[in-house]
């Protein structure tokens, strides 16, 4: 699944190819997730300009002149595309043609990609804007393991499975610590670990697919890697399961119990 970093490249490329130009037609192939109903997506997107592409939590928001706002969420197997004239990829969910015959697909052959107008705004902090006493707060309110608080989007917007073990090595947090154990020290080298891992991480991104608007990038991560045993500063990678998904650490991370 694409998670922050990703999407932040993803969006950074979108605006280059898509901002400003005004959208033709939209289709959507299967609407069984679309919250309205399709000619009420076309009547309030068609003949609008495409003013701006903003990374929204997990989602990217596509922003209209007249106000209206196009959310899609990949979920686990969405892809986009882009394509000229006509789509002839598979598994369409959504399907955007600009007047200059340039368009864009989101596909999913699991059909659980989403589209959504007009996306409720949410009052749960973005994963790169994050108040110190906030997250002490939530850390404190909760025994949970610190991985799982992490990844739950009604606490931080953004992070998922694979950088969440990435921000709590750099953090040097054991995954298993738990929550409410973290001393205020910690929670602050954790936000810290946080900016920096997310925002370094679409660097990377870029870096090695300039063009990406979809797929993933792993092969810079330190320690989320299943196929390495070691980090490359020759630490031992262990695996786990917490909450039923894959782990990766170090003992190099301090357990908090």
């Amino acid at each position: 699944m694409p998670e922050l970093p990703d999407l932040q490249a993803f969006s950074h490329n979108l605006n280059k190819k898509f901002k400003g130009k005004i959208l033709k037609q939209v289709t959507v192939p299967v609407d069984k997730k679309l919250n309205v109903l399709v000619a009420q997506l076309q009547a309030a997107l068609q003949h609008q300009q495409l003013t701006q592409i903003k990374r929204v939590g997990k989602e990217l928001h596509f922003e209209f002149k007249n106000g209206h706002v196009l959310g899609l969420h990949l979920m686990l197997h969405g892809t986009l595309h882009v394509f000229t004239g006509h789509n002839d990829g598979k598994f369409a969910i959504i399907e955007l043609l600009f007047a200059d015959g340039t368009g864009l697909a989101m596909s999913d052959f699991q059909k659980a990609a989403t589209p959504t107008l007009d996306p409720k705004a949410s009052d749960t902090p973005d994963a790169l804007d994050i108040e110190p006493a906030y997250l002490i707060e939530k850390l404190r309110a909760t025994r949970k393991p610190i991985k799982t608080v992490l990844l739950d989007q009604q606490v931080l917007r953004g992070i998922g499975n694979a950088y969440a073990d990435e921000i709590l090595y750099d953090a040097k947090i054991s995954p298993l610590s738990i929550s409410n154990k973290l001393p205020e020290i910690q929670v602050t080298a954790l936000i810290t670990a946080i900016t920096k891992v997310l925002k370094d991480a679409e660097k990377q991104i870029l870096k090695a697919k300039p063009d990406i608007i979809s797929g993933e990038v792993r092969d810079f991560l330190l320690v989320h890697q299943p196929k390495r045993e070691q980090t490359p500063g020759g630490a031992t990678i262990h695996h786990t399961e917490i909450n039923s998904r894959r782990t990766y650490y170090t003992d190099e991370q301090q357990l908090f119990e």
